[in-house]
């Protein structure tokens, strides 16, 4: 399955969530990771951060696509995330 996944947590808890999130997707963007993975490796990945975020000030959204990916991504501006392309 494909994902988009999105967090935004306390500063102090940034460089864990970017570091667990970079074994399973590719960074894109300031908090935005996107990939490919499988559901074991989706529920590995969510018990990982579940033990690094507070969920009383922290937020992690996950976008799943069962069927496909998006048909279209366009960058406005710099591409942020390195050279890795998601197609």
């Amino acid at each position: 399955m494909n994902v988009i996944l999105v967090y935004d947590v306390k500063e102090e808890r940034v460089q864990k969530v970017l570091k667990i999130c970079r074994k399973y997707l590719h960074w894109v963007q300031n908090s935005v990771f996107e990939g490919e993975i499988t559901v074991a490796r989706l529920e590995k990945l969510k018990s990982e951060l579940r033990k690094i975020i507070n969920e009383e000030e922290d937020s992690i959204i996950i976008y799943t696509f069962r069927t496909g990916w998006y048909t279209r991504r366009e960058i406005m501006g710099i591409e942020k995330g390195g050279e890795e392309v998601i197609l």
